[in-house]
């Protein structure tokens, strides 16, 4: 694992069943370094991490053009309650969050409709993780 993952990120990319060629989309990327870091571990797949925070998506880029040049990883700013996948955009096999309020029950409201928009961006069967498991747990997203 890259020197910038904390051992918890770390435990959390480690939890993903990741495998070549997977799309990831990652909810609330911060400065991209989980995004990185799967991105790295999917191969010729891709990852669509996304923030609500202009800041940190510019952190994010900034920090990650290698990946960005490879055509393996994409930001995007934009809350996940609003997010929609843009002409053309292949659905996502998985998605994941770390600290997101809308997912991890802090906002309630938020997060009914984080997960129609989750729902929509991911392929049928497409699965959910979120953190405060050991370290993650799936979340459903049919509730």
């Amino acid at each position: 694992m890259p020197r910038d993952l904390s051992p918890r990120l770390a435990a959390i990319v480690e939890a993903l069943p990741l495998r070549p060629g997977l799309r990831v989309l990652e909810i609330g990327c911060g400065p991209g370094v989980a995004a990185r870091a799967v991105a790295r571990r999917i191969g010729e797949g891709h990852v669509l991490a996304i923030d609500r925070s202009a800041k940190a998506i510019a952190q994010a880029m900034a920090g990650s053009a290698a990946e960005l040049a490879s055509g393996r990883l994409s930001f995007r700013h934009v809350a996940i309650e609003e997010l929609e996948l843009e002409e053309g955009e292949r659905p996502y096999d998985i998605a994941f969050a770390v600290r997101v309020g809308a997912l991890d029950g802090r906002h309630p409201e938020a997060g009914h409709l984080a997960r129609q928009r989750i729902r929509r961006a991911l392929r049928e069967g497409g699965r959910l993780y979120i953190d405060g498991g050991e370290p993650l747990r799936e979340v459903s997203l049919f509730d």
